[in-house]
């Protein structure tokens, strides 16, 4: 697809420091396996790097790989989060952005969004935009969607909040200016292959209306 992008999403990295939540071990990958995809990012200007979690290994393992590389990349994290084990605290979050690394929300407690009542909304969407700037001195108006679930009254909600951009975990290519945003989940599977397969493979019309759809779905239903 031409003109577009992959955003690649990194959860946890290395040995794991804390107990994970159901299906995080779906997404957490060895330290080689994130040198590797970094590797394969060197030069790519159709390929950005996003953080979900705000886990202890974005300054721990991933930060000084970045910088190695010429790297920069985006740090959702969890307001409601910070300094737990195993987590970024405030003064991580500030190492990244004195690093020149960008932050986002990722919510308040890593709730589902499609399940919140409107003071939770209030503290998901718009407290913990708060929280972050006022650890990166500007504003903070750009989300990763927590488990990537989002239906229409999320859509409206975010908007709502003045959310400037809103990254899923939909999957495939995106274009680079739109306001919602797809993205695609390293995970243990990573080898030369997915990367071959996501970085620069092309996808059939078939699997391109199939994502379509599926987005489509999401977006109106609710």
């Amino acid at each position: 697809m031409a003109g577009s992008i992959v955003n690649v999403t990194v959860h946890g990295i290395g040995p794991v420091v804390r107990e994970l939540d159901p299906g995080e071990d779906e997404v957490w990958v060895e330290v080689e396996q994130f040198e590797r995809m970094l590797d394969a990012a060197v030069g790519r200007g159709d390929v950005r790097i996003t953080f979900d979690d705000g886990n202890a290994s974005d300054v721990e393992i991933a930060l000084p790989r970045l910088l190695e590389r010429g790297l920069t990349a985006e740090f959702f994290v969890c307001a409601g989060l910070l300094g737990e084990p195993g987590r970024v605290d405030a003064d991580g979050v500030r190492e990244l952005t004195a690093a020149g690394m960008r932050i986002g929300s990722h919510g308040w407690a890593h709730r589902d969004w499609r399940l919140l009542s409107v003071e939770d909304v209030e503290r998901e969407m718009i407290e913990a935009g708060r929280v972050l700037a006022g650890l990166v001195g500007h504003p903070v108006s750009r989300v990763a969607i927590p488990f990537g679930s989002y239906d229409r009254h999320v859509l409206r909600r975010m908007r709502e909040s003045r959310i400037t951009r809103a990254y899923t975990s939909d999957g495939g290519r995106a274009r680079p200016g739109t306001w919602l945003q797809t993205r695609t989940s390293i995970g243990p599977d990573l080898d030369q292959d997915w990367l071959d397969r996501v970085l620069n493979g092309t996808p059939s019309v078939y699997g391109r209306a199939r994502g379509t759809a599926a987005r489509a779905f999401k977006r109106l239903r609710g």
